[in-house]
């Protein structure tokens, strides 16, 4: 019984997660009246690529989207090296000031300064309409920290280090050359915690961006879909429903295309995902 409890359980859950996701991709293969008439649930209704041509041949998805492969490359490995660079030193017992240093990180995850300080700090630094606004700002998450310090402290051992300085081995060079390769499950997990972020996130996108050309796929995304969605001006009533029709077609179409980086990424590190949840579940 508690066996059957389970089994359903499990399958209610990935109903619950599936069901929407084909209800996503069959409606972007589907005709735009299809769509627009609720006619499409798992399966695609009179099969149409019109909303990945409409969306394919608009230049600022091409742009928008070499524009978040930048963000999210660049970014994941500032943040990888800025998290190590600071994780790796608190794991260190002896770090002097170990325990303030990791208080003082450890608070910034609780309060935070603020929208309006952050943004007058990224526009002192000179950041504003800048590549570097979406990238530096966010570079270091504290929860990664976290994971990092508490790998490198309870997965590389003391006595490795004091075998490695007994060779006339340094910090940097052990790190490089012991700790890292022996750290590939807990970097490969939180380069994908990074980059997931990173490739979603728009917020920044909106605050510190003026010039269109630098705008993220996430963004673009959205100013298509508001303008799409927008008849204001339109008088004729049949241009009025096929642009309706396209805009619901493009939401489902553009929602494929934003996933699938991700969904490409996720296979390969899918096998350190288990590692990364016990890592996780280890903190202080």
């Amino acid at each position: 019984m508690f066996l059957f409890c389970t089994y359903l359980l499990l399958c209610t859950f990935l109903a619950v997660v599936l069901l929407p996701l084909l209800n996503i991709v069959a409606s972007s293969f589907s005709d735009p009246i299809a769509v627009s008439s609720g006619r499409v649930l798992f399966w695609p209704v009179e099969f149409s690529l019109r909303g990945y041509e409409v969306a394919l041949s608009n230049p600022q998805i091409v742009t928008g989207f070499l524009n978040s492969l930048f963000y999210t490359g660049v970014g994941t490995l500032i943040s990888v090296a800025f998290t190590i660079a600071l994780a790796y030193p608190l794991s260190r017992k002896s770090l002097f000031g170990r325990g303030p240093v990791m208080a003082v990180v450890v608070f910034t995850m609780l309060f935070s300064g603020g929208l309006i300080p952050t943004y007058l700090v990224v526009q002192e630094l000179g950041m504003i309409n800048t590549r570097w606004a979406l990238v530096i700002p966010q570079a270091i998450g504290v929860w990664q920290v976290v994971i990092a310090s508490t790998y490198f402290r309870t997965m590389i051992p003391d006595e490795l280090y004091e075998a490695a300085q007994l060779d006339g081995c340094g910090d940097l060079r052990f790190l490089w050359k012991v700790a890292l390769p022996l750290a590939k499950p807990m970097i490969a997990v939180v380069a994908l915690m990074y980059a997931i972020t990173q490739w979603n996130s728009y917020f920044d996108a909106l605050l510190y961006l003026k010039d269109a050309d630098l705008y993220p796929i996430q963004l673009v995304l959205r100013n298509i879909l508001i303008l799409n969605t927008s008849p204001s001006g339109m008088t004729d009533a049949a241009q009025m429903l096929e642009r309706k029709q396209l805009a619901d077609l493009l939401k489902y179409s553009l929602i494929v295309i934003a996933s699938v980086p991700v969904l490409l990424i996720y296979p390969f590190v899918a096998r350190y995902f288990t590692k990364g949840i016990m890592i996780g579940a280890i903190k202080g």
